[in-house]
């Protein structure tokens, strides 16, 4: 398998536990669901009940417990069975396998690997998704393809021009492309690929957000954390204004393995102007679903090219590749130093500064 297991995943949004609701997700090709306690605490199970196999998820929730929906054991947020119907003894190994689930920055985060080694504190910061200096249109989109290709995807930011033409992407004559790249490895398992677009037209997605439809000037970086993290951040203001005074936004791509051949993408839009507009908000996750609609009709049709002809991708390299080759690369060296070292645990880095960049088109 190409996951790391002793690092932290989204598992979804925290928002989806609330009223008591139960959710079951299949996360690095293990079933698991997840409920929230009515104390507080929050539990990540296997959805298997141990006696006959049963997914728990196929039960119901009595109060604070689930129940299986083929004999009616019950079973603790810690996976302590609690009810054995018919007999007083309960089987010490009528258990169901926890995996640790924290709440954070709005999302809830699973650890997979071995649980002794969960460090909360090696959680990704995420605060864009849940601060009050920014405000988040969210989603969620289920990708028929290897989470590697919605990385590679999120890498070369290049395909805009062609895919996203009716949202975020310019023309042939300003195509992404024929803007330079510039990618900087920040760190094990960080990669920066920046890009600057001076004096362009804007998008319809930026006019949109600026409420502007003179030229203007737009950057991007497009960033990588391992395993599976990836976020575009933008920059977009008026030609001849201030890179300080820039409409700017922190696009989150929460990607998680749900197996070999697909992925969950939770996604947040972070933005830090008019940040009480719920109109613009709101049309903010439209637009963004549309986007990523379009990404995944591609990364589904490369998923389906890959199963018939083998072999990985790119199978030509082109300067747009730079980015994408290189995080694969970091992958394989955590993968490597995972798989050799049972003591390693990976620790990654703040994905980026909220300061202004340093712009040549300042």
């Amino acid at each position: 398998m190409n996951w790391l297991k002793n690092a932290w995943y989204v598992a979804g949004f925290a928002h989806e536990l609330d009223e008591g609701r139960v959710v079951a997700r299949r996360l690095l090709d293990v079933p698991v669901v997840m409920l929230r306690h009515s104390d507080g605490r929050i539990g990540a199970l296997e959805d298997l009940c141990p006696h006959r196999l049963m997914p728990l998820s196929f039960g119901t929730r009595v109060g604070d417990e689930l129940q299986c929906g083929y004999h009616g054991m019950r079973f603790g947020v810690t996976g302590a069975c609690t009810l054995a119907p018919g007999q007083a003894h309960i089987p010490p190994q009528a258990c169901v396998r926890s995996f640790p689930l924290v709440q954070r920055h709005g999302l809830l985060w699973i650890w997979m690997g071995e649980a002794a080694r969960a460090d909360a504190a090696l959680i990704p910061d995420l605060r864009w998704n849940e601060h009050p200096d920014w405000t988040p249109s969210r989603g969620y989109h289920h990708i028929e393809a290897d989470f590697r290709l919605s990385v590679d995807n999120l890498m070369d930011l290049g395909h805009e021009s062609w895919v996203h033409l009716r949202t975020i992407g310019n023309g042939e004559e300003e195509c992404i492309p024929s803007y330079p790249v510039k990618c900087s490895v920040k760190g094990e398992g960080l990669l920066h690929a920046h890009r600057e677009m001076p004096d362009i037209e804007p998008p319809p997605f930026f006019a949109m957000v600026l409420d502007h439809h003179g030229r203007i000037n737009r950057w991007q970086t497009a960033v990588y954390l391992a395993p599976s993290l990836c976020m575009t951040d933008f920059g977009v203001y008026p030609r001849g204004g201030s890179p300080d005074d820039a409409y700017r936004s922190h696009v989150l791509h929460l990607l998680t393995p749900e197996t070999t051949k697909s992925t969950h993408y939770f996604w947040s839009v972070a933005r830090n102007r008019r940040l009480h507009d719920a109109g613009l908000t709101e049309a903010i996750a439209k637009a963004i679903a549309q986007t990523f609609d379009e990404d995944m009709v591609v990364l589904g049709i490369q998923q389906k090219q890959i199963d018939r002809h083998g072999g990985t991708l790119p199978r030509v390299a082109m300067k747009v590749d730079e980015a994408p080759i290189r995080a694969r690369r970091m992958l394989e060296a955590l993968l490597e130093r995972e798989r050799e070292d049972p003591e390693f645990v990976y620790r990654p880095q703040a994905m980026i500064e909220d300061s202004t960049p340093e712009l040549g088109m300042a």
